[in-house]
């Protein structure tokens, strides 16, 4: 790898009881990974154990940080929080279900899911929103660390509006794209551009 091409392997977290439950949980809930969760961020660290990190990056919620600490571990590297990486403020519907959205909040429910993206959620933020906040920090990380690799645990919304963005589209746009927990994204800087390499995966190469 050349000394100005950087890679950043983009982590979503490991799951949480809210995520295993089905519950919408954005920035206001705080859980600890579940026993699962701790599985799928230790096959992350696995996948990256071979690749010579020089730093560690997270958020300041629970379930990235415990994520990052055992991403990190191998290599004998602290984990750095990053607050502008926080999940996205889902308002009002902070530890709900789908189904108690769609029966307390029926025409919010319906603004939502018809625009697919394009409006915030009540009370909280947009995915717009969301990719002016990260797309500033995540770029002047990858930026930072010419000729380094670098790994960030992030979130579903966060990452996806991110990856988004890279892809040409519409940070609304990345409702559609995927991200499982435990999820890495790999990407490349080259001559100050950013590329997608590798999205949504287990084992991606390294």
């Amino acid at each position: 790898m050349s000394q100005e091409e950087s890679l950043v392997y983009l982590i979503r977290h490991g799951a949480t009881a809210a995520n295993e439950d089905g519950r919408l949980q954005g920035r206001g809930i705080n859980l600890p990974l579940s026993k699962t969760g701790r599985t799928q961020a230790e096959t992350a660290a696995r996948a990256l154990g071979a690749v010579e990190l020089a730093a560690v990056y997270a958020t300041p919620l629970v379930r990235a940080r415990e994520t990052a600490a055992i991403v990190a571990a191998p290599h004998g590297l602290p984990v750095e929080i990053v607050d502008e990486l926080v999940e996205v403020d889902v308002g009002r519907w902070e530890g709900l279900y789908w189904e108690q959205i769609r029966e307390r909040d029926a025409a919010a429910y319906e603004r939502f899911m018809q625009a697919e993206g394009r409006c915030g959620y009540p009370d909280g933020e947009s995915y717009g929103d969301v990719y002016l906040r990260v797309q500033p920090v995540l770029d002047e990380l990858a930026a930072r660390h010419g000729g380094e690799k670098i790994a960030v645990v992030a979130h579903s919304v966060v990452n996806r509006v991110y990856l988004a963005g890279l892809l040409g589209m519409s940070p609304a746009a990345g409702r559609e794209l995927s991200q499982a927990n435990g999820a890495i994204n790999v990407i490349r800087r080259r001559r100050g551009k950013l590329r997608v390499v590798t999205m949504n995966a287990e084992r991606p190469p390294v």
